[in-house]
């Protein structure tokens, strides 16, 4: 069962898909299904010997493209409505013991032309509203397959955060005449001390208002609203700063670090969004070596992160964590 509920209170969809239930859980190594088939051996999602990079549709979808009718009826204050979307999943690599951080900056750079291909091409249909780009790294975050892989869903509609970030651009740019996320970038520019790293075309930061210890945006200096306005040199200062912020992250504390990393462009609805700026956003969910950041009561309940770390320090720290360093080639 797969469908959409309105939640009055909040004015936004929640996703109910109970099927979700059956998904693959933390497969043993030599049965992963995100690993090449090997001849002879256990199917899996790619049937070949090896890959490079691969997408594929997600077998636990929470959006679908033909969804089952609703399991309720609509009512007036309660309406529903099919789960219409598509949910994709992208393979990095077939290196099952990798991670994103350890490929080449040429593998990551065709990773966003991936990313930018399937935003151009998930967008173009008529249903989807809005692409997200996202990874999950990390047993502590949930993940139900170790093998390195990221996430494409796309909604038939804008998701909460991201209208509120595109009501706040357009109030800013309203107001001023200006960018939003090109005023905060110059603030932080001139400030210095939350910036972990900077390339010809993007900038890396703890922000001013991070709301967890280690959260880093990466912003492209040129105001973009989405992948497909990078250019080529651009793709490649991005695929190279999100390698760099990566293993800033695993050098930290000499392991590798879990993550949520999400992808906030415009959406493609064909309405004019010359007011928004394309990121990157990273969530580490640790504060310490040990201790994780619990979203509790006052982040669940009440909307209001509590950031128990200074966002100067952590950017410091993260700046020290030097990366390892990689020829110019890849």
């Amino acid at each position: 069962m797969s469908e959409l509920r309105w939640h009055p209170m909040l004015r936004e969809w929640v996703v109910t898909a109970t099927h979700r239930q059956a998904r693959t859980f933390l497969p043993p190594k030599d049965y992963c299904p995100l690993c090449p088939t090997q001849p002879g051996g256990f199917p899996t999602e790619v049937e070949r010997p090896t890959y490079e990079i691969v997408t594929f549709d997600n077998k636990f979808p929470s959006l679908q493209p033909n969804p089952p009718d609703p399991d309720v009826e609509s009512t007036e204050l309660w309406p529903v409505e099919p789960a219409r979307g598509v949910c994709e999943v992208v393979l990095y690599t077939p290196d099952h013991d990798s991670t994103l951080a350890e490929r080449s900056v040429d593998e990551i750079e065709k990773l966003v032309a991936v990313w930018t291909d399937r935003y151009a091409e998930l967008g173009k249909r008529d249903f989807i509203n809005y692409v997200f780009i996202f990874e999950n790294k990390g047993a502590i975050i949930g993940v139900t397959i170790p093998h390195p892989h990221g996430q494409i869903y796309s909604y038939p509609f804008t998701p909460p955060l991201i209208q509120r970030e595109l009501d706040s651009s357009l109030e800013h740019k309203q107001r001023t005449g200006r960018c939003l996320m090109c005023d905060i970038l110059a603030e932080e520019e001139r400030d210095g001390r939350r910036i972990v790293a900077q390339n010809d075309s993007f900038t890396a930061v703890v922000p001013f208002y991070a709301r967890l210890p280690y959260e880093v945006h990466v912003v492209p200096k040129q105001h973009r609203q989405c992948l497909l306005e990078l250019s080529e040199g651009e793709a490649r200062d991005l695929a190279a700063i999100l390698k760099v912020v990566m293993q800033k992250y695993d050098n930290l504390w000499n392991r590798s670090m879990p993550y949520m990393m999400v992808m906030h462009q415009r959406p493609t609805d064909g309405g004019d969004y010359s007011h928004y700026h394309f990121h990157l956003e990273f969530y580490p969910p640790y504060r310490t070596p040990d201790k994780l950041k619990y979203m509790a009561g006052t982040e669940f309940g009440a909307g209001v992160y509590v950031n128990d770390t200074l966002a100067e320090e952590k950017a410091a720290e993260l700046r020290a964590s030097e990366p390892v360093t990689e020829a110019p080639n890849g």
